[in-house]
């Protein structure tokens, strides 16, 4: 997989999305009739460490981490109990490599609100991302409704 190819399929499958990039990443946003100055967060892909996010390690050759917001049942359901918000430029406690390629995991440093990444997903592992990205776009659906109230 290609971070070209999963923001292409959220396009294509997940209407009312729109792709921003910011921050150094490419995110995935519901905003249908563009309501909101950017709308809510779906999925972002960040391909460079950030100045308080370098967990993943992404200053290595190649590396990309797919990012995505769980409802907190989802979440704890996957790995437990959410942890505590990390001090400015530190990560998450949880004892997992944050720089373990292919595989779910809690985001290193926005775990705490419920987020989780994926390190470079296979085609076989994206394939398992694929209802958690759908539970994500829902979930960004129901906080737009909120917002535009």
């Amino acid at each position: 997989m290609t971070p070209d190819k999963i923001l292409n399929y959220c396009l294509k499958n997940l209407e009312g999305t729109v792709l921003i990039s910011s921050w150094g990443e490419r995110g995935i946003f519901y905003n249908p009739g563009a309501k909101l100055k950017r709308g809510v967060y779906v999925l972002t892909v960040k391909e460079k460490d950030g100045e308080n996010d370098k967990g993943s390690r992404l200053d290595r050759e190649g590396v990309y981490r797919v990012n995505l917001g769980l409802r907190r049942e989802t979440f704890r359901r996957l790995f437990g109990p959410l942890p505590q918000r990390p001090p400015k430029g530190g990560v998450v406690e949880l004892s997992c490599d944050f720089t373990a390629p292919d595989a779910l995991l809690p985001h290193p440093v926005y775990a705490w609100m419920g987020w989780a990444c994926a390190l470079n997903p296979s085609p076989r592992t994206f394939e398992a991302l694929k209802p958690l990205i759908a539970e994500s776009y829902e979930y960004a659906k129901e906080k737009y409704a909120k917002r535009v109230k």
